[in-house]
């Protein structure tokens, strides 16, 4: 699997910037349809002190959001980046889901998102659930680029790599 098929927007900067939410259940075919359409509501009006932002947002894999930004034109402030996080934390209210759970990691497998406590990452490899090259969702890429190349990675390939050596030693 890679961002390809996911169908992210392509007239974005490389540079531009990039949210990642991962909810903690995947959402069903309703909730999608209506999320999408608070995502597209929300970046046709986004705003940077008056100017417009260049913005995408959508959820992908079932139960992620991601939202971009081109700076090309407008540079996001903190009172726009303040105006997205309360979009999600609206979303969050909204389909009783949690969003912002740094702890829980998203794998890829079987061509669905399956969600790990980051306690349990030793435990999941013992038992063959996940390995080294099952795909992990980087949700810390910062950019448009990160997102294309860095944010679906095997597991040995990202930061949580180094959990992995020291649990096996």
């Amino acid at each position: 699997m890679d961002t390809q098929a996911i169908n992210l927007p392509t007239g974005f900067s490389p540079a531009s910037r990039v949210w990642i939410y991962q909810s903690n259940r995947p959402f069903n075919e309703q909730e999608i349809k209506e999320i999408d359409e608070q995502l597209l509501q929300f970046t046709e009006q986004w705003n940077a002190h008056g100017a417009p932002v260049k913005g995408w947002g959508r959820v992908v894999l079932g139960q992620v959001i991601i939202l971009i930004a081109d700076e090309t034109d407008t540079t996001v402030s903190g009172c726009s980046t303040d105006s997205s996080v309360r979009v999600i934390k609206s979303i969050e209210k909204q389909y009783n889901v949690n969003m912002f759970d740094r702890l829980l990691l998203g794998f890829i497998v079987k061509d669905k998102v399956q969600l790990l406590p980051m306690a349990q990452l030793g435990y999941a490899m013992e038992q063959g659930f996940i390995d080294e090259n099952t795909l992990y969702l980087n949700n810390t890429v910062l950019t448009k680029a990160d997102l294309d190349t860095k944010w679906l990675i095997p597991l040995k390939d990202s930061w949580l790599k180094a959990k992995i050596v020291r649990k096996a030693v």
